[in-house]
C-alpha cells in the first residue's frame, strides 16, 4: 500500500494510520476513487476493505450479494433491523459500514454497543483493522485511538461500550449500532432509556443485527413490528441458503453435529420461547398480536374490541404501587363463548393506588358491568376497597363475606399455582384468544424460577400476572355459574376426543365420562385439576 511518505505521517508510531494535521496530496485517480467510495459503501468495503480470515489471515473483503443489498438498506434506511443467521457476516459488514459513515461524514457520533463491553471494544479493533489498510487519501487523519473510541480530524467520532442506560446519556449520537440484540440483558429498560437520545435528531440512523434468541426480547418486539409496519425499522432478513456454499447436504451435517433445535434457533431465524416457560414454545410461536383500534388514557389503555351488548366480561387486575417501576394492569376479558377472547388493555406504571380504582370503575361500567377480580396483596387493598366502598361498584370478586379482607384474590403459593396451571392449558388448549404484544411478551418471559413462575430477568409479568388469576378463577363454580360454561369438562372433552380420533383406526372409543369422574374425585379430595399436572412445575 505504501501509505508513508515520510515517517511523522503516522498515528503515536503506527504507520498505517495517517495522524491529524497531514496535508494530503491528491492526484486525479484519488480524486475519482474518493468520489466512487462516498458514493457507494460497498464499492468502499469491496475495494479497499481488508478482514481476517481464519484460513488466509489478511484478505480482502468480499461482499456476498445479500451482504451489498444490506450495504444500500442501512444507507437507504433511518432505521434498520437485520435478523440474521450464525456466521453470515453480519457484523463485519456492520462494522465495514461504520466506518465508510465516519470518513465521508463530518462531525457525526458514533456508538458500538454490545451485550458486553469487551465484545463492543473488539468490534472497535475490527474497525481499526480496517482503517489501517486503507490508503492515505481515503483517511480524513487520526485524532485520537484507543480501544474505546476513534477519533478523526473531520470530527466524526466512533465509541465502543456496553449496553446500559448510561452508555450514551448525555451525548448527540448520529449513527447507533445495536450488536446481538437479542442477547443483550434488561435491553427494554435499555431502550427505553436511550430512545431519547437517538430519537432527537431528525437524521440519526439506528442500526440493529441479531440471531433470534426466543421471543420475550425487545429484539423480537422490534422485528416484528418492522415486519408489521407499526414502528419506523425497516426489516433485512438473511437465512442460511443466502449464504454461498450452504445447500441441503450442509444443512444435514450440521442438524447432525449438533440438534434440530439448534439448527433452527442459529441458522433458521426461528423465534422460540425464552427459558423454561409456563406456556410451551409451541404455543407461544402460534400467538400473534393485532393492533388496538382504539388508544387511550393517554396510551396507557389499549382497546382491541368494543363492549358488545350482552356479553359477559371479567376484569383481572393486578397492582403496583405507582412509582415507575412495576405496572399497574388490568385484562379484560371476554367469557361469552369458547375461545374467551382478550378485549383490551391497561398498563401504566405511575398510576397512584388511590387513583386507579376510578380507571377501573370507568372501564368496568363501559364493559357492561364487568366482574372485577383483583389481587388483594399490598396496595391492592386499597383498590379493592376504593373499587367497592367508595365507589360502590357491587360487581367485584369477594372470596370471603366473613372477613375484613374478603374483597378480591390473595395470591397465595396455592392460589398462584392453581392459576399457573389453569392458564396453561387454557392457552395451550386454544381457550384464550391474546391479541396484545406486552402481553404475548411477557407470556414468552414467564419462567420457571425454583418453585414458581415469574418474569425472566429484565422482564415484566403484570398481564402475566392478569392472566393467572384468571386461570384460578376458571376453575372455580362460580365462573360456572357465571358463564354457563364448565371449562374443566370442555378441555377434557376436548382432550378425549383428540385421543378418539387417533385411536378410531384401532376401535378404542371412550365418552370420557369415567375419567371426568376420576377429576371431580381428585377436586374434591383437594388435588389441582390440571391436565398433565404432573409435568407441571411449581
Amino acid at each position: 500500500m505504501n501509505n508513508i511518505i515520510n515517517g511523522n505521517e503516522g498515528y503515536l508510531g503506527n504507520p498505517n494510520v495517517k495522524r491529524d494535521g497531514i496535508i494530503q496530496g491528491w492526484t486525479q485517480e484519488n480524486i475519482l476513487e474518493y468520489q466512487k467510495c462516498m458514493n457507494d459503501p460497498a464499492y468502499f468495503a469491496i475495494t479497499y476493505c481488508k478482514v481476517i480470515s481464519l484460513d488466509k489471515g489478511l484478505v480482502p473483503f468480499k461482499l456476498y450479494p445479500y451482504q451489498e443489498k444490506m450495504f444500500d438498506h442501512f444507507n437507504t434506511n433511518r432505521f434498520s433491523i437485520v435478523l440474521a443467521c450464525r456466521q453470515s457476516g453480519k457484523s463485519i459488514s456492520s462494522v465495514a459500514y461504520l466506518l465508510w459513515y465516519a470518513l465521508f461524514h463530518s462531525e457525526k457520533n458514533i456508538a458500538i454497543l454490545a451485550n458486553k463491553g469487551a465484545t463492543a471494544r473488539e468490534m472497535l479493533s475490527r474497525v481499526t483493522l480496517m482503517l489501517e489498510n486503507l490508503p492515505f487519501f481515503l483517511q480524513p487523519g487520526t485524532k485520537a485511538l484507543n480501544k474505546g473510541s476513534i477519533e478523526f480530524s473531520n470530527n466524526s467520532k466512533i465509541l465502543a461500550a456496553a449496553t446500559s442506560g448510561s452508555s450514551i446519556r448525555g451525548l448527540s449520537i448520529n449513527l447507533l449500532f445495536l450488536d446481538e440484540f437479542a442477547f443483550v440483558e434488561n435491553a427494554t429498560e435499555f431502550y427505553t432509556s436511550t430512545y431519547p437520545v437517538i430519537s432527537s435528531g431528525k437524521d440519526t440512523k439506528v442500526i440493529i443485527t441479531s440471531t433470534a434468541n426466543g421471543i420475550g426480547n425487545q429484539f423480537y418486539t422490534i422485528w416484528q413490528g418492522a415486519l408489521q409496519g407499526t414502528n419506523a425499522y425497516k426489516p433485512f432478513r438473511v437465512d442460511w441458503w443466502d449464504v454461498p456454499g450452504r445447500d441441503e447436504k450442509w444443512k444435514i451435517e450440521t442438524i447432525g453435529n449438533t440438534s434440530q433445535l439448534q439448527f433452527d434457533q442459529e441458522f433458521g431465524n426461528t423465534f422460540f420461547g425464552t427459558g423454561d416457560t409456563l406456556i410451551n414454545a409451541e404455543t407461544l410461536m402460534k400467538l400473534t398480536a393485532i393492533q388496538p383500534i382504539r388508544i387511550l388514557e393517554g396510551g396507557d389503555l389499549l382497546v382491541y374490541e368494543e363492549s358488545q351488548k350482552g356479553h359477559e366480561y371479567i376484569i383481572c387486575v393486578d397492582v403496583s404501587k405507582g412509582r415507575g417501576q412495576d405496572y399497574s394492569t388490568f385484562n379484560v376479558i371476554d367469557v361469552t363463548s369458547n375461545p374467551f377472547k382478550q378485549v383490551a388493555v391497561y398498563r401504566c406504571n405511575t398510576i397512584s393506588p388511590i387513583l386507579f380504582p376510578d380507571i377501573i370503575y370507568k372501564y368496568g361500567t363501559s364493559y357492561n358491568q364487568a366482574y372485577v377480580i383483583i389481587e388483594s396483596n399490598d396496595q391492592g387493598v386499597l383498590v379493592t376497597q376504593g373499587l367497592y366502598h367508595d365507589l360502590e361498584y357491587e360487581n367485584v370478586h369477594v372470596s370471603s363475606a366473613l372477613k375484613s379482607n374478603g374483597i378480591g384474590v390473595e395470591m397465595t403459593r396455592k392460589t398462584k399455582r392453581l392459576g399457573c396451571s389453569g392458564i396453561k392449558d387454557i392457552i395451550e388448549n386454544d381457550k384464550l384468544v391474546i391479541n396484545d404484544t406486552n402481553t404475548i411478551v411477557e407470556c414468552s418471559t414467564f419462567i420457571a424460577k425454583g418453585q414458581s413462575y415469574e418474569a425472566s430477568d429484565g422482564n415484566h409479568d403484570d398481564l402475566m400476572m392478569n392472566l393467572v388469576m384468571f386461570g384460578y378463577f376458571a376453575t372455580t363454580e362460580m365462573f360456572g355459574d357465571m358463564t354457563d360454561i364448565n371449562l374443566k369438562e370442555m378441555m377434557f372433552k376436548d382432550k378425549m376426543q383428540q385421543i378418539e380420533n387417533d385411536m378410531v383406526p384401532f376401535g378404542f372409543i371412550d365418552d370420557g365420562s369415567d375419567a371426568i369422574n376420576e377429576l371431580q374425585r381428585e377436586e374434591d379430595l383437594g388435588k389441582p385439576w390440571a391436565i398433565d399436572y404432573d409435568q407441571q412445575h411449581f
